[in-house]
């Protein structure tokens, strides 16, 4: 079963698993459109669909920038139309705050940001507007009169027509508080409205004034009196993308606060949770061990560790959670550690996204080809398993197999985008930087696609360069054709030499040799920053950010 001698690991495995992915993508998302749009999921043994987490056709939204990354840029069109015609958030329905923000914001952002790449016609003011920004928006606004409680930690459902419903339970778990900030802090640079992030910021911090007194934070807690519930800490269920949204909200904005916050949590888990490459649970308050069980949903954690470098401690932990796949052909959503088996209740497998998104980061980092052996083994399970005519189902109970009806739409947002671009290395996901298009905006000229996407939490790209697109400060708004003759003029009248580097157009003044007093430098100082905010700086930072984000190395550079 080894690989021929001579043939390297991507050339074996890739084509046909690659193709293999997209079929599987195909299979569901045919199915999907013939039987169960405009609902939410399809249900895939009874050939029909449901409305689940609201009433947004919301599988499309989810599968939406699939289908670019799988090269489909008609359909992607297709859907976009669709989209801007069908869905509607002023409905009477409850929607789960946190849901809707990842698979409906965070699809809708995505999708408008890649946009121009799938070949739509954009707007002039293009990624600082659009149809599927205003719908991003749109819904998020929804969202907003959950943060207005006296903590700033948001409840965990909102009515999308009326808002909090009075007598709504004030106990919402960590993640459903502290996931916010990656659409969120998007939403806002992009729209040039602050209160989106202000609120997600806001949401973070209270959690982390609330950790216990040894850096750990619990399952649940009551949003109004900021008392935890649940006590239980740990890195899965009902915690994990806090964790996750404090690395990638640092990488996207840069944020240095964020980061030491994570890795002050970083080293309250190792102390705490991690034993022999496991994580378990404890009591938050006293580190004592509540639960010592293995999660589906903490297999991300590996990928979360390749982004701060940390790649030595994820693969070990890779390891220990594929052995338990292979041991079962899925993870159980719980496994008893000790026991080495499944908990009661807790036997199934709904084709989750996270030990493949692991392996996915983990094979940029390491292009170790046990990874792509788990991709292999993922491609066949799920096929074996899962697979039936109308789609693919969750899987029951492992043990036996037994299917159950419904096939979540993170399925194609999440699962099957892992697994081709696991097996997919010259994706343009994976840019490092060589190639980019520059875009021209009210704001000035930016650089988009050049590689450095954050997923947010279902798997929906961002294009970190896209927030320094849209600066909104008074003084920094051009009309588009203003921008463009003036920077012509400036160019013919040779006053400025402009010089193109790895960030963009640099204008600088040259010098009057003769002028050397300070009066005269301060003068020209002056001279210098109003001539410099006239002309159309590239507002990305001048560093790409390939190289600030590197994937084996620190996220952030040092100021030396």
């Amino acid at each position: 079963g080894g690989i021929p001698c001579g043939v390297s690991e991507m050339s074996f495995f890739p084509p046909p698993f690659r193709e293999r992915v997209k079929s599987m993508f195909y299979h569901a998302y045919d199915n999907y459109l013939e039987n169960a749009f405009p609902y939410d999921e399809l249900r895939p043994l009874t050939c029909d669909g449901q409305d689940t987490w609201g009433s947004f056709s919301l599988t499309l939204i989810d599968a939406l920038d699939t289908l670019l990354i799988l090269g489909n840029v008609s359909e992607f069109q297709r859907v976009v139309s669709v989209l801007q015609e069908g869905v509607n958030f002023d409905i009477d329905v409850n929607a789960s705050v946190f849901e809707t923000n990842i698979r409906v914001v965070g699809g809708l952002l995505s999708a408008h940001l890649l946009s121009k790449k799938a070949g739509v016609e954009v707007e002039a003011g293009w990624p600082c507007s659009g149809p599927l920004l205003r719908m991003a928006e749109d819904a998020a606004r929804k969202l907003l009169p959950a943060f207005q409680t006296p903590t700033g930690m948001p409840y965990g459902t909102v009515n999308l027509l009326h808002g909090v419903n009075p007598g709504e339970t004030p106990i919402t778990c960590t993640a459903g508080i502290g996931t916010f900030i990656v659409e969120f802090a998007t939403l806002s640079h992009l729209t040039g409205d602050p209160i989106f992030e202000d609120v997600a910021r806001k949401a973070l911090k209270t959690l982390w004034k609330n950790r216990s007194d040894i850096g750990l934070v619990g399952n649940h807690v009551d949003v109004v009196t900021a008392k935890w519930v649940a006590q239980d800490a740990g890195i899965g269920a009902g915690v994990d993308s806090y964790f996750e949204y404090l690395v990638k909200g640092a990488i996207l904005l840069q944020d240095e606060e964020l980061m030491s916050m994570f890795l002050d949590y970083n080293k309250a888990i190792s102390n705490y949770t991690k034993f022999d490459d496991w994580y378990l649970w404890v009591q938050m308050y006293k580190g004592t061990v509540s639960m010592p069980v293995f999660q589906s949903l903490e297999a991300y954690w590996p990928g979360l560790q390749s982004l701060i470098g940390d790649i030595d401690s994820a693969m070990r932990t890779f390891l220990n959670y594929y052995t338990v796949w292979k041991q079962f052909g899925g993870l159980p959503e719980f496994y008893n550690i000790p026991q080495g088996y499944t908990v009661e209740k807790r036997e199934g497998y709904p084709l989750r996204p996270e030990l493949i998104e692991s392996a996915m980061y983990l094979y940029r980092a390491t292009q170790d080809p046990t990874l792509l052996e788990l991709g292999r083994d993922v491609v066949e399970s799920i096929e074996k398993i899962s697979k039936v005519e109308c789609g693919f189902a969750t899987i029951k109970d492992l043990r036996d197999h037994k299917l159950d009806n419904r096939m979540e739409s993170f399925f194609l947002a999440e699962t099957v985008k892992y697994l081709y671009l696991l097996f997919d290395p010259d994706n343009f996901i994976h840019n490092n930087g060589s190639s980019f298009d520059v875009v021209l905006t009210p704001y000035g000229e930016c650089v988009l696609g050049a590689g450095g996407y954050i997923f947010n939490t279902e798997a929906h790209p961002i294009d970190p360069a896209a927030l320094h697109c849209c600066r909104k400060q008074k003084e920094e708004q051009w009309e588009i054709e203003d921008l463009v003759r003036e920077f012509y003029s400036l160019k013919r009248s040779k006053k400025f030499t402009l010089t193109r580097t790895s960030g963009g157009r640099e204008a600088e003044r040259h010098k009057d040799s003769a002028d050397t007093s300070s009066e005269g430098r301060k003068e020209q100082m002056n001279t210098k920053q109003k001539e410099k905010r006239k002309i159309p700086l590239l507002s990305c930072p001048s560093q790409p950010f390939n190289s600030k984000l590197a994937v084996l190395g620190q996220v952030f550079l040092d100021n030396t």
